[in-house]
């Protein structure tokens, strides 16, 4: 058992790309709001979880478009943090999340694996510049036009400056934010576009949201990972 936690460990560190310090502007066209934030190094992976990761870690395979390469999907906001969890558990780091109650508890100070903020995800994605995409849309991302109504494998299209794959288009990916609690109450956030979205639903600064329970079949998730914890 040790043996094959750490074949996972290194497997993630493997596929993990270290993240700048910066700032990053993100704007909610509904109400007209911009805001900026500042951005800790922190490590992201470079493809969304895998349909063979997810299984390896839950026992479960929930994706409708089955495929051990495919990215997970099916799974709500609430599944990717059970993910999370059980992922640094086998990792044997410190979980981020207390998933005990509906009242669910991050833990900042916990050195495992997490879902990022959206800040994190668009500034990931933008790989520190301010464009909406990091490259013609058909060379970087499956869409409506070109994913044969399915999810494809995740690591065939180009990556971003910072090589981070499939960051438009395939799957939407949760995030860990609550969206606007005062009018949507215990939703969270979802970036990148799917692979049935149009051409301008695919941009990084692109924002919805949904219940945490919420589950669909162009939906999964990629993780994260603090670097200021030992």
């Amino acid at each position: 058992m040790e043996t094959k936690n750490n074949n996972i460990a290194k497997l993630l560190n493997d596929q993990m790309i270290q993240i700048p310090n910066g700032k990053i502007t993100l704007r909610d066209d509904r109400i007209k709001h911009s805001w900026e934030i500042e951005i800790q190094t922190f490590n992201i992976a470079k493809f969304p979880v895998t349909q063979d990761l997810y299984f390896e870690i839950t026992q479960e395979c929930p994706s409708f478009f089955k495929g051990k390469k495919k990215p997970v999907e099916g799974v709500s906001w609430k599944d990717a943090l059970y993910f999370c969890n059980l992922l640094s558990i086998k990792a044997d780091l410190r979980p981020c999340y207390e998933l005990n109650s509906d009242n669910i508890l991050f833990d900042s100070m916990a050195n495992g694996y997490r879902l990022p903020s959206e800040a994190e995800w668009q500034y990931a994605c933008q790989a520190g510049t301010n464009k909406i995409r990091y490259g013609e849309l058909d060379d970087i991302a499956w869409y409506k036009e070109n994913s044969n109504n399915e999810t494809q494998e995740v690591g065939r299209k180009t990556p971003n400056e910072w090589g981070l794959y499939d960051m438009l288009g395939n799957v939407w990916e949760w995030c860990s934010d609550l969206y606007d609690t005062e009018v949507y109450g215990s939703y969270r956030i979802f970036r990148g576009g799917g692979w049935c979205d149009e051409e301008r639903g695919c941009i990084a600064t692109n924002r919805r949201r949904s219940h945490p329970t919420f589950k669909i079949d162009d939906l999964g998730f990629r993780i994260a990972k603090s670097l200021n914890q030992e």
